[in-house]
């Protein structure tokens, strides 16, 4: 049997490092159900939904940010093609960075709306 003449793939085995403390998540669900993790905030990037951040506190200070797309398998509902940010019927939710409702109105924002609302109530692990 010869070498592969390719190198070994590195898998990355961490979702996710605190940029301040280097605590270390191993999966999404490890980082979500976190109880010294925080859920606070939304940034969109509308040209791509999945690129905009999704942001938390960590209890060490710092607040951490996850492209939306990595969240994207944890909501199986309906995905509207249309953008109504800006239009009469939006209320605005996507503008605010803090705000993390839901969104009643078929907008193609609102897919992430119902993401953060999942965040928000996955339940926390009890810390030791």
């Amino acid at each position: 049997m010869t070498p592969s003449a390719f190198p070994a793939a590195h898998v990355a085995t961490t979702f996710k490092t605190c940029t301040n403390c280097q605590e270390q998540w191993g999966s999404l669900d490890a980082f979500i159900q976190d109880p010294t993790i925080e859920l606070v905030g939304y940034m969109p990037t509308f040209d791509d939904l999945g690129l905009g951040l999704i942001l938390f506190n960590h209890d060490c200070g710092t607040t951490l940010a996850c492209q939306a797309a990595l969240f994207e398998h944890l909501y199986d509902g309906p995905v509207y093609e249309m953008r109504k940010t800006g239009e009469p019927e939006c209320p605005g939710h996507c503008l605010s960075e803090t705000d993390l409702s839901s969104c009643s109105i078929k907008c193609s924002c609102a897919f992430v709306r119902e993401t953060l609302q999942i965040i928000k109530q996955w339940p926390k692990i009890e810390a030791p």
